[in-house]
């Protein structure tokens, strides 16, 4: 089904179809099995009729031969149906209803009914599971795209191909042009043009130099890149996603759960009509066809059949779906909580004035908070590494500590450095001067408790901001709240630009904690709303686990934001906010969609069978049919372009 062929988007469109050389090696050996033993029972069920034929006085030697192609291949469903029993593992329901048909026909003498029918049911399922379920061979397909060797690159410039895994932090690589990186690093040496269409889903390629971070899974288009590697080979955001999307094949839903508490009722019930049927008919035909086209194919996809289709359609976009929040709490949600500096706004912050205080120099305050910037990765450190020319040589021998929504401090030896933020400098005690006026984030740089002076920054607000906080208000969204721990002047400037609500200003990492608890209020209270928190995982961390659902944007590369938030963006882009309310909602849809159509059509196979219209045989081949219309119905969730 197309919804499957979806997922190869997380690469290079390299698994368009399912095809023996990307199946894992269980796979291929169970279906070794399988092929195998229905050869034998189809060739067991061709001996006993020909022996027949030849000699039809001789009933004998044709049931014993039955006998065996009927153990052969019913041997694994009879297995899968006692261990279901035991465990009442209600997702073997089908194997035990299997089982009781076969039974049946044994012991009624239909020996070539009870070969036929677990050949008939087992081709049936391999089939399904091979065009529409086959989500394990896709991820085993996908986690091939990471390279497993690497051009390790030594001292004296010798190049030696090594094993990727084997790679640890600090080593140097060569990575050439179209081939797949094999580890996350940052460039030492090159430019060139890279393919991060596995991580983001975005289909332009992004440019790289020397300082820029590289990851696993991706692909070098175009350029030599010297890379140095930094982490190994199990850490990487490809190793994660891959991760991430196999325990996503698992969430159980509360739809699911509820199908689960109706299944412990439906084989005793199954039976009862079964014997029922029996009793009144006095013909065990019609109750063997009823436990065959009772087998609950439909109804084990009714849930996960969506939520591949949903995962696929969300891989698409770059958006990592973690867990059941997906369907519980997004699709109810009626408060969106925005962090600013790389949410709202692009990030990327500029330096736009620089005063120094006190017969300070300029050329001080930029190389007291550039000694404390060079290995950070906050927006304002970047900001000002960018600031200084190609000769600024980083001081490594800097002791850094960075304190979350406050700033920065640096020692070495008895030499100290602050550069942080205007409340966290008065609570130190700094006597500030007048702010100048600027809307935007201002930092103080200190040394030594002096104070040098004070560094402006300007942001920009995303371009699709407004449109994506208007179609989150025609969604249902009655409130659209900004938390930041910059400037008043600045958090305002933006909300009004964006559109939001509300704006809270120069909040601590706790602070906006408790505005986000305060939103949520107590369950049940009228005030009460369910909130969705958007951040950039790292300060933002706190709230977004006490979100109903938190979003972790630009979360390629950062643990803090796949840890800590329920649905990860591997790009910065804010459409994909609405896009998975939307999608969650369609999902649900879809869920109950499925619930009502398998279970009418088993039902209406089941009446039709107890009547006669359909015989066992004509069953086997039927049952599938509300699992393929689940299948078909769920598709529909990839299919769609918005």
């Amino acid at each position: 089904m197309i919804y499957l062929e979806n997922i190869d988007n997380m690469g290079k469109n390299t698994l368009e179809n399912l095809s023996a050389q990307n199946l894992s090696a269980e796979s291929k050996r169970r279906l070794s099995r399988e092929i195998i033993s229905a050869l034998i029972a189809l060739a067991c069920l061709l001996a006993g009729m020909v022996y027949s034929y030849i000699f039809p006085g001789r009933p004998t030697i044709p049931a014993l031969i039955y006998v065996i192609g009927i153990v052969v291949e019913s041997a694994g469903i009879f297995v899968a149906a006692i261990r279901g029993f035991l465990q009442k593992n209600l997702t073997n329901a089908m194997e035990i209803l299997v089982v009781i048909a076969v039974l049946a026909c044994f012991f009624d003498g239909q020996y070539q009914l009870a070969i036929l029918i677990p050949v008939i049911l087992n081709l049936a399922h391999f089939f399904e599971e091979r065009s529409i379920m086959g989500g394990r061979e896709v991820i085993d397909g996908l986690r091939r795209m990471q390279a497993d060797t690497a051009i390790l690159l030594a001292e004296d410039g010798s190049e030696t191909t090594v094993d990727a895994k084997t790679l640890t932090p600090g080593q140097i690589i060569l990575i050439k042009p179209g081939v797949s990186i094999p580890i996350d690093g940052k460039v030492v040496r090159g430019e060139s043009n890279i393919d991060q269409k596995s991580l983001t889903g975005e289909s332009m390629p992004q440019s790289v130099s020397s300082g820029d971070s590289v990851y696993a899974g991706t692909i070098n288009l175009d350029g030599v890149l010297v890379v140095e590697v930094g982490c190994t080979y199990v850490d990487t955001s490809f190793s994660k996603i891959l991760d991430m999307l196999e325990k996503s094949e698992s969430i159980s839903i509360p739809e699911s759960r509820l199908l689960d508490r109706f299944m412990q009722y439906y084989i005793p019930l199954i039976l009862t009509i079964a014997g029922a049927v029996a009793l009144i008919n006095s013909d065990i035909s019609a109750a063997i066809a009823i436990l065959v086209v009772s087998c609950p194919c439909g109804q084990m996809l009714v849930s996960s059949a969506p939520m591949i289709a949903a995962l696929a359609a969300a891989t698409r976009r770059g958006v990592l779906i973690k867990n059941s929040k997906f369907i519980e709490e997004l699709t109810e949600i009626d408060t969106v909580v925005f962090d600013k500096t790389g949410t709202i706004t692009e990030g990327a912050l500029s330096i736009s004035c620089c005063t120094p205080v006190d017969n300070a120099e300029k050329g001080a305050v930029m190389a007291a908070a550039a000694a404390l910037a060079c290995d950070s990765l906050h927006p304002v450190a970047r900001a000002v590494m960018n600031s200084l020319d190609g000769d600024f040589l980083c001081e490594r021998d800097w002791t850094v500590r960075e304190i979350p929504g406050k700033g920065m401090r640096g020692t070495r030896g008895d030499d100290e450095i602050c550069f942080g933020s205007t409340g966290w400098f008065a609570e130190m005690g700094y006597d500030l001067p007048q702010e100048p006026p600027h809307a935007g984030t201002i930092n103080w740089v200190a040394r030594n408790g002096q104070l040098l002076g004070s560094l402006c920054f300007d942001d920009t607000l995303r371009q699709e901001a407004p449109a994506a906080i208007a179609e989150l208000r025609e969604l249902g969204v009655v409130q659209t709240v900004m938390l930041t721990g910059d400037r008043t002047a600045s958090a305002e400037k933006i909300r009004i630009a964006s559109g939001i609500d509300e704006a809270y200003a120069q909040l601590l990492p706790e602070d906006k904690l408790a505005r986000v608890r305060a939103l949520r209020g107590e369950e049940g209270e009228e005030n009460s709303s369910r909130v969705l928190v958007i951040g950039d995982g790292i300060n933002d961390a706190l709230a977004l686990k006490e979100a109903n659902v938190g979003i972790a944007m630009g979360a390629m590369g950062s643990d803090t934001a796949i840890q800590s938030a329920d649905i990860a963006l591997m790009n910065n882009n804010l459409e994909n906010i609405p896009f998975v309310i939307r999608l969650a909602r369609r999902t649900r849809s879809i869920i109950y969609q499925n619930l009502v159509l398998s279970f009418l059509i088993s039902f209406t196979m089941i009446l039709l069978s107890a009547f006669g219209l359909i015989t066992a045989l004509l069953g086997a081949f039927l049952h599938n049919i509300g699992a393929f219309v689940v299948l078909i119905n769920s598709a529909r969730i990839a299919r769609e372009k918005k």
